[in-house]
């Protein structure tokens, strides 16, 4: 069991800078990015599409980074980094990881949203 945390510093900037309307609609975009990206790189993984798993996993990095999802970019940094290494061991671990990271990070943020209404 891994705790996720979320950078509340990001999310605040994101508020302070664009507004409640401007970043609400900044992070329900970022959360149906990341959800579509979490389903789709197991698929890359399973395919062993390996450029495309490293491009989506830097892609949900990038996004994730943006609504203070730390450790979730840390993460997919790592999948993107190992892709390329046809390191088999190393990258199912990470991938296991990411996919445990994912849920629990998209699951914390749903509870902020659920208790700002």
């Amino acid at each position: 069991m891994e705790n996720v945390k979320l950078d509340q510093g990001q999310l605040e900037t994101l508020y302070r800078q664009l507004g409640p309307v401007g970043a609400d609609k900044v992070v329900n975009h970022a959360l149906e990015e990341l959800a579509s990206l979490l389903a789709r790189l197991p698929a890359d993984y399973g395919a062993a599409e390996m450029s495309a798993l490293s491009d989506g996993a830097r892609a949900l990095a990038a996004v994730a980074q943006q609504v203070g999802m730390t450790k979730l970019a840390r993460v997919a940094r790592d999948v993107s980094d190992l892709a390329p290494r046809h390191d088999s061991n190393a990258l199912g671990a990470v991938m296991a990881r990411l996919e445990r990271i994912g849920d629990r990070s998209l699951a914390a943020v749903w509870d902020i949203a659920d208790q700002s209404v």
